[in-house]
């Protein structure tokens, strides 16, 4: 049985791999959902990633679609109480923003869709500079002292106005955020080490980065001179084609022969060795593609591995 690890200061313990849940309902269907998510509890997983706007973007979606998945799984199981499901505020179509009575209306709404009482993490998904960070920190406070939000978190913020709400909270006494979701991988380094990682350390919040796998180009499968199909195809060209991002498929092609592992695993494993990830969030649109992301619960890399990667991507 793999530990499961401490989410920030918070009372949560989470597997060390989140499942994304933007494909649900997107490019993986019902039953295909209903497969995947089946099979990430059963290697161990409870760490379960959404948001109100998955997946507005798709033409005929309105958003929500996802929640709407997971919460009928969720109805088909019996363990709600030992999984971790954390969604978003902001992006959804009908609820826009991170206007205190938006906030309210919203968790409302996410709270119906997934057909629950509480949700376990709730973060905000894009900050929303037009409202005080006090306006948010009360509306989220009150969601937590109603029972239906048992932590809060940020996503896409400034370390200057993540600050700013800490600060809050701590002055208050209300809910503070216990974790943070950065854009952060191999590949993607500046978005989130610097002054934004320096708060959340200083802090001692979570980590719990996106495209951990950096649109599955960290899986090996985007190669120069290789055509692959696929709805993310054309936002992994910028790393292909790049110098660092060669440099960086070759130390994962050498990390992962040496441990017979996948080289998506390799990526996962230095992600969630790095200072204040909890655990990285990675998507899987078919059972198949599960084992390599939760095998990162069990690769352990060496110092000198560790280095070479950390090296290849600076």
């Amino acid at each position: 049985m793999t530990s499961l690890r401490p989410l920030g200061s918070s009372g949560l313990q989470v597997f060390p791999l989140a499942l994304g849940g933007n494909v649900f309902g997107w490019t993986a269907d019902e039953a295909q959902s209903f497969a995947v998510l089946d099979a990430y509890t059963a290697a161990g997983g409870n760490f379960v990633d959404t948001a109100d706007g998955y997946s507005a973007w798709v033409p005929g979606n309105e958003g929500g679609e996802s929640e709407t998945v997971i919460g009928k799984w969720l109805a088909s199981r019996s363990d709600r109480d030992d999984l971790v499901i954390a969604t978003k505020v902001s992006t959804h179509p009908d609820y826009k923003g991170l206007a205190p009575a938006n906030i309210k209306a919203a968790a409302e709404a996410s709270l119906r869709r997934l057909g629950t009482d509480r949700i376990d993490l709730y973060y905000t998904h894009f900050d929303d500079e037009s409202v005080p960070v006090e306006e948010i920190i009360t509306a989220l406070d009150q969601l937590v002292k109603e029972g239906k939000v048992r932590e809060i978190a940020a996503s896409n913020i400034s370390p200057e106005r993540l600050q700013a709400s800490l600060d809050f909270s701590e002055r208050e006494g209300l809910a503070r955020y216990v974790a943070l979701q950065p854009h952060y991988n191999l590949v993607s380094r500046d978005t989130y080490e610097g002054a934004l990682q320096d708060t959340v350390a200083r802090a001692g919040l979570a980590a719990v980065p996106y495209f951990a796998l950096a649109s599955g180009f960290l899986t090996g499968k985007y190669r120069p001179g290789a055509e692959v199909e696929s709805a993310r195809a054309g936002s992994v060209a910028q790393y292909r084609d790049s110098e660092r991002g060669q440099k960086v498929l070759a130390a994962l092609d050498k990390v992962a022969e040496a441990h017979d592992a996948q080289i998506a695993t390799v990526a996962l494993a230095w992600l969630a060795s790095r200072p204040t990830v909890a655990a990285p969030i990675a998507s899987a649109r078919t059972v198949e593609q599960l084992p390599a992301l939760v095998a990162v619960a069990d690769l352990v890399l060496t110092e000198q591995e560790l280095a070479e990667l950390t090296e290849a991507s600076a």
